[in-house]
């Protein structure tokens, strides 16, 4: 994590470093406001820096580590609230906000600052792409809050398509990163293993990207993060209609509630999704709830035990099933 501690001072980095100690791979936020304790967010829990308060000082240490002490070469990045860095990881901005004309120029006084940190989970995918095979890929939706591993297992699903999977050929991917979370390209370079047949368009609207990839790359599966809008879903149908699979993510918790969205409802009546994965949430990011096909039948089946687990069904399928044991 060397490319996140030396965005501190070097009294915070120890500090930093000290407290989290073997516990980066758990980490999902480390949130700094000027002033205040740092305070960072882990999978379970959250815990305070207390003997890490920013003064203004160490502020203008982190922002010219992250612009390079140049501010200028940010204006676009600075527009859009957040910078991405080496590793992947993102770093979201709050401050004074400069408009002009109704529209954000740039963020000035950054004096709150959010380092999510990139999780780049190799075969976190494997246990979903099975669902998402039959014949063919299908055209499927990924269903979750905020920090519930959407643009983790989405990512891994890419690598896994685009690397070939079993006796499937690796196909062409087209990922259309409109918030640079995906792939987390640096300078245009990933900055995360998206395999070998995967192209992107970093840092452009979904809406305009999804026809700019169909028309320049020519995508056999079209990938979008976070999709919403009625723009958004107007491109998914144009993309859908020029026979491409897509996959994408959405915001939610449950299909029940997709089914009240208005700019979603259109995608679920006409059936266009063949799989829907709804994530468990916050509490297990990653973890899947349920997988639903198009005839909203829940086909998910959850692995009942860990490998060397007792299961204590009655299953006789199970080799490790304790009901299957008969003491004489």
């Amino acid at each position: 994590m060397e490319e996140i501690l030396r965005l501190f001072p070097a009294e915070i980095q120890q500090r930093l470093n000290h407290q989290v100690a073997k516990r980066w791979d758990m980490l999902q936020e480390i949130r700094v406001r000027l002033h205040q304790p740092i305070e960072l967010i882990f999978d379970r829990g959250l815990e305070w820096i207390t003997n890490a308060i920013p003064d203004r000082r160490d502020n203008s240490f982190i922002i010219n580590q992250l612009s390079e002490f140049s501010l200028y070469r940010m204006e676009d990045e600075l527009r859009e609230g957040y910078i991405t860095i080496e590793g992947g990881h993102r770093v979201g901005l709050a401050g004074k906000v400069n408009t002009f004309n109704g529209s954000v120029k740039a963020i000035q006084y950054i004096t709150f600052l959010n380092i999510r940190i990139a999780k780049e989970k190799i075969g976190v995918g494997m246990e979903v792409i099975p669902y998402l095979y039959d014949n063919k890929f299908l055209n499927t939706l990924i269903v979750g809050s905020p920090q519930s591993g959407k643009t983790t297992l989405i990512r891994d699903i890419i690598r896994i398509i685009s690397s070939g999977w079993k006796t499937i050929p690796p196909k062409k991917v087209g990922v259309v990163d409109e918030r640079s979370e995906i792939a987390a390209c640096l300078k245009g370079i990933p900055q995360h293993n998206l395999g070998r047949r995967t192209d992107v368009l970093d840092a452009c609207p979904k809406a305009e990207g999804m026809m700019m990839m169909i028309r320049s790359m020519s995508p056999e599966i079209l990938v979008v993060d976070e999709i919403g809008s009625d723009k958004d879903v107007q491109a998914l149908m144009n993309a859908i209609n020029a026979g491409v699979t897509v996959i994408c993510t959405i915001h939610g918790q449950t299909l029940d509630e997709l089914k009240k969205r208005p700019s979603i409802i259109p995608l679920l009546d006409k059936k266009v999704f063949q799989r829907i994965l709804i994530l468990e949430g916050q509490a297990s990011p990653g973890s899947i709830r349920s997988i639903y096909n198009d005839e909203d039948k829940n086909i998910y089946q959850k692995s009942r035990c860990l490998p060397n687990e007792v299961d204590r069904s009655t299953s006789l399928y199970r080799s490790n099933d304790v009901a299957r044991i008969r003491v004489e």
